[in-house]
């Protein structure tokens, strides 16, 4: 339904995207196009990290340091929201700029991007973009046409398959489309490389992050696109209790705590101490201004490895956490870092999600976006401009357990649950955060719009079937 756009309509005319800006009531920004020096763009994405994982979201526990101060040297974001409440899905609506309702993978599966999808990467290669991926794809399996190296990317470097990225200690990782074996040794390891090292030599989340910097070294004096798709704090699902793999614990190995939670912990901050690398190698190759970097989690915090979100309050003063559409599961942190164009220490409370990714690079690589898309450029909010459009509504819709669907349409909140359900619940988010009143009834009208956001939203798809939900039959 949504094929891939043909690429002589993804141009780099920049009166063109000022003429569409200007349509919009949206001022384009003379201090990106005034001397034709389009950033390069680094786009960090934790997994499973939780909205209150982070000091500067309001973390007392774990120290985030380096992630605090890219916090207070550009813009913190409030009420950004994942693509979906799971991986593979949320990392499709990133690089698509298409809602769940729209987009072709809506849950977890072994389900790969198809030729006719039309990722970040695509928009930003025509305009000079040495665009790569280091981390976790989700989005396709060796030989397919989801292979990132056929989706955009020129560079690859990771896992391809979410399950094999459980595994902290895998036997190999993929470098563009071939296997670079590592000293791990997995007994009993699965189709995709999942299990559990019994010889724990590479761990793959350093093996990532310094591929990273390499990846920033090389490309220094290029314009470049990064996705650092790291793995923690998700946990190893197949160590069961003892999931939380890592190296060390730390600064938190005595401290009194659940051997997970020192683990949980100790991930959180190795992210941190990486994205500070990244961070200072930018200075040092004096790029730091002409770099915008982004970070963010693709969904809520999980409980799954032995992870308890609740020991650290994980999700923040959210409801929920990974697998549900209340706002724990979906808000997420976003900073935004880019000197010398972000105003420091800057919050917002913009309302935007992942599908925004793609109109935002479009917007900074001067690029005209493709047609049909649910993204807008939250640009404006980045620079501090007011005069950010916003979205009618966001939607997200999910096929897991009970299943259901949400929307969020200004300050409400409207959630159903099974998928199709009759009952909407709603919540006011600006008096209600955390999702403790329903008052759907006292609303109807609002309902009324949440039902027709969902119908508008929601395209069937052959393969994301929507269980109808039983209806109750009374006992004779």
């Amino acid at each position: 339904m949504f094929p891939r756009r043909l690429l002589n309509r993804v141009t780099t005319l920049s009166t063109v995207v000022a003429t569409a800006l200007v349509s919009l009531g949206i001022d384009s920004h003379p201090v990106i196009a005034a001397d034709g020096n389009r950033p390069n763009i680094i786009y960090i994405m934790a997994d499973d990290m939780g909205y209150g994982d982070l000091g500067c979201y309001g973390q007392k526990q774990i120290q985030t340091p380096h992630l605090d101060r890219m916090a207070d040297e550009g813009v913190r974001f409030t009420d950004f929201y994942a693509g979906s409440t799971v991986c593979a899905p949320s990392r499709c609506v990133l690089m698509t700029g298409l809602n769940l309702g729209h987009c072709f993978i809506r849950g977890n599966g072994k389900i790969n991007l198809r030729p006719d999808d039309f990722t970040v990467a695509e928009a930003l290669q025509p305009a000079g973009y040495r665009c790569g991926l280091i981390g976790k794809w989700g989005l396709g399996h060796e030989d397919s046409s989801g292979l990132p190296t056929r989706q955009g990317f020129d560079y690859f470097y990771g896992y391809l398959d979410q399950h094999h990225a459980h595994n902290y200690y895998p036997t190999f990782l993929v470098r563009n489309e071939k296997r670079v074996l590592l000293r791990n040794v997995v007994p009993n390891e699965g189709q995709f490389g999942q299990g559990v090292a019994t010889k724990k030599i590479d761990y793959s989340h350093d093996l990532i992050s310094d591929e990273a910097l390499r990846f920033i070294d090389r490309n220094k004096d290029e314009r470049f696109f990064l996705y650092l798709a790291l793995t923690p704090p998700h946990a190893n699902n197949e160590a069961r209790q003892k999931g939380m793999e890592i190296p060390d614990y730390g600064i938190y190995k005595n401290k009194d705590w659940p051997e997970p939670q020192k683990g949980t912990a100790a991930m959180i901050s190795r992210v941190d101490s990486d994205v500070g690398q990244i961070l200072e190698r930018l200075k040092t190759h004096g790029i730091d201004e002409n770099t915008i970097v982004f970070f963010t989690s693709d969904n809520g915090p999980h409980r799954e490895g032995g992870n308890n979100p609740d020991f650290f309050d994980s999700n923040g003063p959210l409801r929920g956490i990974k697998r549900a559409l209340y706002e724990g599961g979906i808000r997420v942190p976003m900073i935004v870092r880019w000197p010398g164009h972000t105003q420091p220490g800057t919050t917002s409370n913009h309302v935007g999600y992942f599908g925004d990714l793609m109109a935002t690079v479009c917007e900074l690589s001067e690029v005209k976006p493709p047609a049909d898309l649910d993204s807008i450029s939250f640009l404006p909010a980045i620079l501090g401009n007011t005069k950010q459009q916003k979205h009618d509504f966001l939607y997200w819709e999910f096929y897991e357990g009970r299943s259901a669907q949400a929307v969020r349409m200004g300050d409400w909140k409207g959630v159903v649950q099974p998928f199709g359900g009759d009952n909407v619940e709603l919540f006011n988010l600006k008096t209600d955060l955390g999702e403790q009143t329903n008052i759907a009834a006292d609303h109807p009208e609002v309902v009324a719009k949440i039902r027709a956001a969902i119908k508008k939203s929601h395209v069937p798809s052959e393969l994301w079937k929507v269980r109808k939900p039983k209806k109750k039959t009374k006992k004779k």
